[in-house]
């Protein structure tokens, strides 16, 4: 899965903290700029003094550091014991605890193909139609975050099982304000601007995009989130879900439709560095690097939220290069704003009241000021106080979520592992190899219906 490309190779390694011990990275009462009176108000609801919180997460290394920072924000109100673990295999890891019997209060996981595993199983505790409402109210698009919270239980029946907590925005393109600026181009608006813009690029001689697929055994990945954009882009958000559970076909003529107006930038040898050619061939990590040559290599980069790791060392966001959501149709009004991601849901895997105080914490703004204040962390709580961001560029990305109608979770995640991490990835290669849309399309619905049910 894409998420999992990502989230870091540092050592597992287990944390514990209490009450009386921690380090609070910004004082209560001191910065205005936080919500402390709701974090007050949640301390004084939430006595927990010589109770046990257990979480089990994907966290490590840098990011662990950081929910570390915003535990002890519970631990401090809560006067809870809480203990946070993770695993490199993390995945595998909360299947063989839940199965043995011996979950911990809470899992936190990016992957909702794996919740729906879990919740069928009777592993997960239904969250309530408080937390519906509480989703539906306070979260911008929040009809999009209560369909992703949304699982079937043992019993069959659908119920909010999961918390999204930490999102991350895919739906981006990356240019340089001052190759922009030396050319004369301007930022589009619409789909339709980008189209032309590209168009205008290589008619001055340029080439506008810079496109790799590259990824080892993951190679074609960044190509899936090409055609997920488009898909929102094109369609309803509900054929967009269809298409995911395979209610939609992958050869059908919308799907198809979507492939080539990727490929419409992809395909195009004038349109891509490198060629059309370069683009199964350059490596993702790689590709961004044309961006910042002299003469540019290219003036655009469709990719996540991410790609900022790959720039070359120095590289400041906001002033060195930016970023913009990837624009709609104007010829499509109706579809609103949609935005695709990825990010983390968090579950209540073994009840006791330290779990339910957990939750409570998570909607509070504290518990999203904090991150947001230090880095890595996007929100689409429209209660957290966007000042708090700690900088112009991650303020913009949280803004991209609250202005968004739709939020959709990467399709190729929400697919079976062997189409959306298999013939999607595949698939998509063949197309830059010079497959027709039809045929790849064919191919990756024939992996589709092979599936044993």
């Amino acid at each position: 899965m894409k998420t999992r490309l990502f989230l870091g190779v540092a050592a597992a390694c287990l944390l514990a903290g209490s009450a009386g011990a921690v380090d609070l990275k910004f004082k209560p009462g001191e910065d205005k700029k936080f919500n402390w009176e709701s974090y007050e108000a949640f301390s004084k609801a939430h006595p927990l003094k010589g109770q046990t919180l257990t979480i089990f997460g994907p966290w490590r290394g840098e990011d662990q550091a950081l929910f570390e920072s915003v535990l002890n924000y519970f631990r401090e109100a809560t006067g809870a014991n809480v203990k946070y673990s993770s695993s490199e295999n993390y995945e595998q890891q909360i299947v063989i605890d839940t199965q043995a019997g011996s979950p911990p209060n809470v899992a936190i996981l990016p992957q909702p193909g794996l919740i729906a595993d879990l919740a069928s199983k009777g592993a997960l505790v239904p969250l309530g139609d408080d937390t519906k409402k509480w989703l539906l109210d306070n979260y911008a698009a929040g009809q999009s975050w209560v369909d992703l919270s949304t699982y079937k239980g043992k019993d069959g029946k659908e119920a909010v099982y999961a918390f999204p907590y930490k999102i991350d925005v895919k739906s981006l393109i990356w240019y340089v304000p001052e190759n922009f600026e030396d050319a004369g181009y301007k930022v589009p608006k619409t789909m339709e601007e980008l189209k032309a813009l590209t168009e205008k690029i290589a008619a001055d001689g340029g080439v506008p995009w810079c496109i790799g697929l590259g990824s080892g055994g993951a190679t074609g990945w960044p190509a899936t989130d090409w055609v997920e954009d488009m898909m929102l882009r094109l369609y309803p958000a509900s054929d967009y879900d269809k298409w995911v559970k395979n209610e939609i076909k992958f050869d059908d003529p919308k799907v198809v439709k979507a492939i080539e107006e990727y490929g419409w930038f992809s395909r195009n040898p004038k349109f891509v560095d490198g060629g059309t050619a370069g683009v199964a061939s350059t490596d993702f990590r790689d590709s961004p690097k044309g961006l910042f040559t002299s003469p540019p290599k290219c003036y655009l980069h469709h990719q996540a939220s991410f790609v900022p790791s790959f720039f070359p060392e120095g590289t400041v966001v906001g002033r060195d290069v930016d970023f913009f959501p990837t624009p709609n149709y104007a010829s499509k009004p109706e579809l609103g704003n949609p935005v695709e991601g990825a990010g983390t849901l968090v579950m209540i895997t073994k009840e006791n009241p330290a779990a339910k105080a957990f939750l409570d914490f998570l909607k509070t703004p504290i518990a999203h000021e904090v991150w947001m204040a230090q880095s890595s962390f996007l929100t689409p709580f429209k209660g957290a106080n966007q000042d708090d961001y700690a900088n112009a560029p991650m303020k913009k990305q949280g803004q991209i979520l609250l202005n968004a109608t739709t939020f959709r979770f990467d399709a190729s995640d929400l697919m079976p592992g062997k189409i959306g991490a298999g013939a999607f990835w595949t698939g998509m290669v063949d197309y830059a190899g010079g497959k027709s849309a039809d045929d790849v399309a064919k191919s990756i619905q024939k992996a589709w219906d092979g599936l044993k049910n």
